[in-house]
């Protein structure tokens, strides 16, 4: 792990900006690949260069084998669903909104953690901060806009199911953060760089034995899909996954979580500058709902403690000196 603080610091800079432009990547390369075939080479790619990695550094993988049956269920639920997810999705709505969409992970997780494994419990601040986060997740969808574009409906109807997957793509974050603190952290305690192999390589596992079904048909390979491809695989799928477990074993997860809200930032921007994305009213306004759940789920900001009157009244006087 990198103990000097501008390095984990740069390497958290980093993650904010290769994982905000994922989602420009993926935009790009759907432009010659199918989205099965965009993610089953971001998972390929991913898992070669964290293999290097692993080679590199001689880190030796774990021998029992119930850890890599929990990872088969973390990389399909971390990495395969969710990646398939974000690349359909990404046909029918904006690079930009789908990784609005992303920040939604932490209030799945809050949920997750609490209502699925039960590892921990909602206070009042983070279940306020659920509210919250779901309210804005309807204002992003804003369902109003079915009742105004009646002409529009079909389109509608297809961007409304592509912000739903990425909406799934979020919920499948949230619980394999849950199935790992459940089954991987205090059972089978792994490495950073072998955690980010094993999830990656499972992921890829799945997807090469979906091959027929995800990855044949047609392409189209140009310079900027290429590129892209490889940025995405070996950079937002590979190197970055690495540098998110170090910066986790640095800062711990609070802080190393607080790249959600550099990554929607990066990915609205990208989206309008470099693709002539638009965004309308609804979703910013929704994105600082998402943002504002996050920081009470989290513990970030706390509502004020509530005080009896009993306990206010039981207060011992102070005692007279001598």
């Amino acid at each position: 792990m990198p103990k000097n603080r501008l390095a984990v610091a740069l390497q958290f800079s980093a993650l904010g900006l290769i994982w905000g432009a994922s989602f420009l990547f993926m935009k790009v390369a759907l432009e010659g690949l199918s989205f099965g075939q965009v993610a089953w080479t971001r998972l390929v790619l991913g898992t070669l260069t964290l293999a290097v990695l692993l080679l590199v550094t001689r880190t030796r993988l774990p021998r029992a084998p119930a850890v890599y049956l929990h990872f088969m269920v973390i990389g399909a639920f971390g990495c395969a669903v969710p990646f398939l997810l974000f690349a359909w999705a990404e046909q029918y709505v904006t690079s930009g909104l789908a990784s609005i969409y992303n920040a939604v992970t932490p209030i799945a997780t809050a949920l997750m953690v609490t209502a699925v494994f039960r590892v921990e419990k909602l206070g009042r601040s983070r279940v306020l901060g659920v509210i919250a986060g779901i309210l804005g997740v309807v204002v992003i969808i804003g369902p109003w806009s079915f009742a105004v574009n009646q002409a529009a409906h079909g389109d509608l109807a297809l961007e409304l199911v592509g912000q739903l997957a990425c909406l799934g793509s979020a919920v499948c974050y949230g619980f394999t953060f849950g199935y790992i603190r459940r089954f991987i952290t205090a059972r089978h305690p792994v490495s950073g760089l072998t955690a980010a192999f094993l999830q990656v390589g499972m992921g890829a596992v799945l997807l090469l034995v979906l091959t027929p079904v995800v990855a044949l048909g047609p392409i189209s390979l140009d310079l900027p899909v290429v590129v892209s491809l490889v940025l995405l695989g070996v950079l937002g799928t590979g190197v970055a996954y690495y540098w998110y477990m170090n910066v986790l074993g640095a800062w711990g997860p609070t802080a190393t979580s607080t790249v959600t809200y550099l990554t929607p930032v990066v990915g609205v921007f990208l989206g309008i500058v470099l693709l002539g994305e638009a965004l309308s009213w609804n979703a910013p306004l929704g994105a600082l709902l998402v943002f504002l759940g996050i920081l009470l789920a989290q513990g970030r900001l706390r509502l004020p403690a509530r005080r009896s009157a009993r306990a206010a009244g039981t207060q011992e006087p102070p005692r007279e000196a001598g």
